[in-house]
């Protein structure tokens, strides 16, 4: 993974406030905080589709989870700082999606840590909980907008 300053093209960008709450004793982001920073833009980014994923789960039956996490901290984010989160769909299969994440400070544009996530779709049942498709509907909306 590079160390560059500069961001993966940005799909989808959603900015993130940090709260008290979400930094340690030194008022820096506490590391797993950034996960729920970018599980957080995800979650956007298919509101902004049109997909609710509470919807997707009583329409569809399926949910999404991750599966795989790469992320490197780079600079610190701390208190107060507002941030953005820039999303890109690097690769997208029948029943999993990876994606580019890049964590970026607004007021200077620095880069505070990135993350490839994949993310599988599986079978709400509780019996199930088993890989399956992406519903046909919402993989052709991604593609869609990936493509425009």
């Amino acid at each position: 993974m590079s160390t560059s300053s500069q961001p993966a093209q940005p799909g989808f960008i959603w900015p993130i406030r940090v709260y008290y709450e979400d930094t340690d004793a030194a008022g820096v982001v506490f590391y797993a905080n950034y996960l729920r920073f970018f599980e957080r833009a995800r979650t956007e980014w298919l509101r902004a589709l049109g997909y609710e994923q509470d919807e997707l789960r009583a329409r569809e039956g399926v949910l999404f989870v991750v599966r795989r996490v790469d992320i490197e901290y780079l600079a610190p984010a701390r208190f107060n700082d507002r941030l953005n989160v820039h999303t890109r769909l690097t690769r997208i299969g029948g029943a999993s999606m990876t994606f580019a994440q890049d964590l970026l400070r607004e007021a200077d544009g620095e880069l505070c840590c990135r993350s490839t996530v994949k993310v599988g779709c599986i079978d709400a049942a509780p019996e199930a909980m088993q890989p399956t498709r992406i519903p046909a509907g919402l993989l052709a909306d991604i593609r869609r907008s990936v493509a425009e």
